[in-house]
């Protein structure tokens, strides 16, 4: 791995001299804009709507624009900002992991210690380990003051990028603003539901079919052409049909007794016993209509 940052990690007078690194990589199939008519390359250039011409990447500069007047920044005065300047990350506080919303999270960074003694890394990584407390920290990176998380993952300080208390928008929405009564014998079965797909979580087990079928068509077209039979290559797809009214209890045996089928589940009978009683039951849903492609 190569580091994208250098800098120093700072709690009160500890001051840790790390690397960082990223902790994730995109593996998508890559593609490209092409002319259908010819297949030829689409490419974009960076024109100057003044002159015409086309400008190297070099040559441009940021601004901003009140719409009345432009301020052109330069690269030096973007360098030229304190936080930009600053190679630290300062933690600001310690707080209860649990406090933490998931939406405030972005990308994961690992951390180096980049010191002939690396005894003040694994001083920070123990004390967050034994105080069960995860780290915020605010560092500059890329032209952008950042917050972030500073957690243990196995004998490495990881950082994970945070959003802004505004930037997370409220769930401003009316379909929760009916009251939705919901019977005992329902969540019951429910839970059994839940019950029946229990496992512990393994993320190595799943993968992105999509990119996988992508692979899957790219690779049949090298070996037959430039065309190919899609349904040829993944099979006749059925279409799915729907619209109709389904009894909510009903839906969930059938949900149930499915998953036991599939997964040889040992969850207990009584559910299903008491799912065949409540076909009055008052929860109902109406599935979706999808059509193929």
């Amino acid at each position: 791995m190569r580091a994208i940052w250098k800098g120093s990690l700072t709690f009160g007078l500890v001051n840790v001299p790390v690397k960082v690194y990223a902790a994730t990589e995109d593996h998508d199939v890559r593609l490209h804009q092409v002319h259908a008519a010819d297949g030829g390359r689409i490419r974009y250039q960076r024109v100057c709507e003044l002159d015409g011409e086309v400008v190297p990447y070099a040559d441009i500069d940021r601004a901003y624009d009140d719409g009345e007047q432009t301020v052109v920044l330069s690269k030096e005065d973007l360098a030229s900002l304190p936080s930009e300047r600053s190679r630290e990350i300062e933690v600001v506080e310690f707080v209860p992991t649990d406090q933490l919303d998931p939406l405030l999270f972005e990308s994961p960074y690992y951390l180096e210690p980049d010191s002939n003694s690396p005894k003040a890394y694994a001083l920070l990584r123990e004390t967050l380990e034994r105080t069960d407390r995860t780290a915020i920290v605010r560092f500059s990176l890329r032209q952008k003051t950042r917050l972030a998380a500073l957690r243990v993952r196995g004998d490495v300080l990881t950082l994970q990028t945070m959003r802004w208390a505004d930037e997370i928008r409220d769930a401003a929405f009316s379909g929760l603003d009916e009251p939705v009564k919901i019977s005992d014998k329902e969540l019951k079965l429910s839970a059994a539901l839940v019950e029946s797909f229990a496992a512990d979580f393994d993320p190595a087990s799943f993968t992105d079919e999509y990119q996988d079928e992508l692979r899957t068509l790219i690779d049949a077209k090298l070996a037959k052409g430039e065309t190919i039979d899609t349904a040829e290559t993944f099979g006749e797809r059925e279409e799915e049909t729907g619209g109709e009214v389904i009894d909510l209890m009903e839906a969930l045996r059938a949900s149930v007794e499915r998953s036991r089928a599939g997964r040889g589940s040992k969850a207990s009978d009584d559910a299903k016993d008491e799912a065949e009683g409540s076909a009055d039951a008052g929860g109902r849903t109406r599935s979706k209509k999808k059509k193929a492609g």
